[in-house]
């Protein structure tokens, strides 16, 4: 009886010490599983590297026509004026100075050829720059009437050899030459148009119907100012 008793007693502080471990073990269980507190971040949605997402719109049936994309109107490019060429008025042409004379020719003077344009070239046969100018002068002659255009060559000879009359009626004739020329033989009339240190074969004038300049190239080239200055002159009698 007694050792009976004393099994209960061993039992009950084996069960008492058991459930005092459980119970501590709860314990530190309930206290460890407090969460720390986290911050209320807001999710950021990374940027789509492609570009906005797609339409909720359904894909299209099969066979629907795609709607039409028209590209923006091209910006118009502003056309140019179609006014003619700016031609300025240098004033009256000087005189023609101690001349030997004309040929190729039944005027004598500039001033009986007024009420016509007139170009008028300074130039000597054995000048290869000069030669260079004769094709489009040729041709600026040939497309005009002499009731509206004229050309006047004056001869101002470089060399002794270029100073003779039979001579340059030779070289217009091989070289297509087939307006008046004026003999400048002591080249008075070429340094009076020219002044200054230098005077240059070929230097090319226009003048309008009052003989005016209105057109002054020295060498070769600027043919199409020229030309289109010669054309509108011939177009507006007011010019």
């Amino acid at each position: 009886m007694a050792r009976a008793l004393g099994v209960v007693v061993i039992l009950l502080v084996v069960g008492l010490i058991v459930a005092a471990v459980r119970l501590r073990g709860q314990g530190e269980v309930a206290i460890g599983a407090v969460p720390s507190p986290v911050a209320d971040t807001p999710t950021v949605q990374p940027a789509d590297p492609i570009g906005p997402p797609p339409s909720a719109q359904p894909p299209p049936a099969v066979g629907t026509p795609l709607p039409l994309v028209t590209a923006p109107a091209p910006t118009p490019t502003p056309t140019p004026s179609s006014g003619g060429p700016t031609i300025p008025d240098h004033g009256p042409h000087p005189a023609l100075v101690d001349v030997d004379g004309w040929l190729q020719s039944e005027v004598t003077s500039l001033e009986a050829l007024r009420g016509r344009v007139v170009v008028v070239q300074f130039w000597t046969f054995g000048c290869i720059n000069c030669k260079n100018t004769l094709p489009n002068l040729r041709e600026l002659y040939a497309a005009h009437p002499r009731t509206d255009l004229e050309v006047v060559g004056i001869h101002a000879p470089e060399f002794t050899w270029e100073e003779d009359p039979d001579a340059i009626t030779q070289a217009a004739a091989d070289l297509g030459v087939t307006w008046p020329l004026v003999l400048d033989t002591r080249r008075r009339t070429f340094h009076a148009w020219q002044e200054g240190t230098t005077a240059y074969w070929p230097r090319t004038y226009v003048l309008d119907r009052e003989g005016h300049i209105r057109f002054d190239h020295i060498g070769e080239g600027a043919y199409a100012d020229l030309n289109q200055t010669v054309a509108a002159l011939i177009a507006d009698p007011a010019l």
